[in-house]
């Protein structure tokens, strides 16, 4: 008997140097990753637009006196300036986008934690009763019943082997995903910008256009005055006052009915800014911005620039890793489990040595028949990936023809800006000249009405045409990906207007 404890001990010995020896090995293996490596998928970027740019454009640089971030300043309206802070801070489209960054990297630091082991612990307090008519060996003499305290503290730990990278997989997809979150995140931020911009060049398009009817209207009553005196004075008749008046109550109504445009888009402007529309206003004062001139650079810029290309480009890393994913499944699954705590009676001696129980275990599981559902899984993790690079690809070339439809039309705008121009100093010195001919009883109202009309329409329309200018560079600027800055889209720990710098990183 005392040759043999030591014999034991020393197998008990060898026995946990041979389960050493295994889980050495198995670490070991964890360094193994299947699945393809990511790569970023080539497109065909043009080297230059083919479009001419526009009078005033230029290659940005970190050292461009316009703000990077805020774009708008551009446009060199302090109103503006303060409405787009206000949206920045109180937009809940904006708030909502901002939440779903912080559930992409709660979600990311969740899958991370597979990595690391899962350790418990508890307290398990019982007392019960043996039967004393308990069936028992035959003469054991147990034959008695008894009751008894049971006290145990457990301390379980569990951790699955990343032999494949499985787990290493599913954290890369979910880090691309919360990247792609912040590109959705600064395409709302983007959209909200433009829209505030939008939503004030119209309101105040139609101030300046009250503007143009106001005079025209002033214009008009002097035409009806004239027609009256001429009328009393029996060289005109009726009908030129019936037409004089006419026109002007036209015009009247036409101006009273831009108020319903013109609060719609104020209404519109209250929402992005967080407020109801009943404690928000702008005061009304013709449009003076003119279209500014622009930074921008080559077309590959906006492979890293716009928000959807970005966030496009992080959804094929994030599907890449899912092939990752789905061909560690084939492979086996390495699971080590571990117990220690203490089992007594008595809970004074529950840490005693002679309480102590442990026990190490190390299970591997191996697929051997599914029905196909692993080999469907990786057709299905492969065709997402190609259906997320062709649609990377489509919204590059979308990107491309934004650009080039925004800088075609601000050419096409800015001569027909000139033309219009033109136009109206035409029209007024037609007015001039038919007010003064009817004046002198050479000419009928008629040519007074139709060059008043011919003016009123050119004003109106070179007044849109230069909202237009302006709506299309806030368009260009928007293709561009929203200022001149570098993408923030790929750094973690992005902080977000209304929220805390310290996010959690992922």
């Amino acid at each position: 008997m005392a040759s043999s404890k030591p014999t034991r001990r020393a197998g008990s010995t060898s026995g946990l140097w041979r389960l050493a020896l295994i889980l050495s090995g198995v670490l070991m293996l964890s360094g193994c990753v299947v699945g393809p490596k990511y790569n970023r998928p080539s497109v065909d970027a043009p080297s230059a637009w083919k479009e001419p740019p526009p009078e005033g454009w230029k290659a940005a640089t970190p050292q461009d006196e316009i703000s990077k971030g805020n774009w708008w300043a551009v446009f060199n309206e302090p109103e503006l300036n303060d409405l787009e802070t206000q949206a920045l801070s109180a937009n809940q489209s904006l708030q909502a986008a901002a939440q779903r960054v912080i559930e992409a990297r709660a979600t990311a630091l969740a899958t991370r934690s597979n990595l690391f082991p899962f350790v418990s612990g508890g307290f398990s307090p019982g007392r019960a009763r043996i039967s004393g008519t308990r069936p028992l060996p035959p003469g054991s003499g147990g034959d008695v019943a008894f009751s008894a305290n049971t006290f145990s503290l457990p301390v379980q730990a569990s951790y699955e082997v990343d032999l494949w990278g499985q787990i290493r997989h599913e954290i890369e997809s979910a880090n691309a995903l919360t990247q792609r979150s912040v590109a959705d995140y600064e395409n709302v931020l983007l959209q909200l910008k433009s829209d505030v911009a939008s939503d004030y060049i119209m309101v105040h398009y139609i101030d300046e256009e009250l503007v143009i009817l106001r005079n025209n209207i002033d214009l008009q009553q002097h035409a009806v005055d004239l027609a009256n005196v001429r009328h009393q004075g029996g060289v005109a008749s009726g009908l030129d006052v019936s037409a004089a008046e006419t026109l002007l109550n036209t015009t009247q109504a036409t101006y009273v009915g831009l108020g319903v445009q013109r609060a719609q888009f104020e209404h519109a402007l209250a929402v992005l800014l967080g407020k109801p529309p009943a404690e928000f206003s702008l005061a009304q004062k013709p449009l003076e911005t003119t279209p500014p001139a622009l930074p921008a650079g080559l077309p590959s810029d906006l492979l890293e620039r716009r928000p959807d290309v970005a966030g496009a480009e992080r959804v094929m890393a994030s599907n890449n890793a899912q092939i990752g994913v789905a061909r560690a499944a084939y492979f086996p699954n390495v699971t080590l489990t571990f117990s220690a705590g203490g089992l007594s009676t008595f809970l004074g001696q529950i840490l005693d040595a002679p309480s102590l129980v442990w026990s190490v275990a190390a299970n591997a599981s191996q697929p051997i028949y599914t029905g196909g559902r692993l080999s469907a899984n990786l057709l299905l993790a492969r065709a997402t990936y190609d259906e997320s690079v062709a649609n990377y690809r489509q919204t590059v070339l979308t990107a491309f023809q934004e650009v080039e439809d925004d800088l075609s039309a601000l050419r096409v705008l800015e001569q027909q800006a000139a033309a219009y121009d033109q136009a109206i100093r035409s029209a007024q010195e037609t007015v001039d000249i038919s007010t003064s001919r009817y004046r002198e009883g050479l000419a009928n109202y008629l040519e007074v009405i139709t060059a008043e009309e011919e003016l009123l329409t050119n004003q109106r329309v070179a007044d849109q045409v230069h909202e237009q200018r302006l709506l299309t560079t806030i368009q260009l600027i928007q293709a561009l990906g929203g200022g001149w800055q570098e993408s923030t889209i790929y750094t973690s720990g992005v902080p977000l207007p209304g929220q805390s710098s310290a996010l959690p990183a992922h």
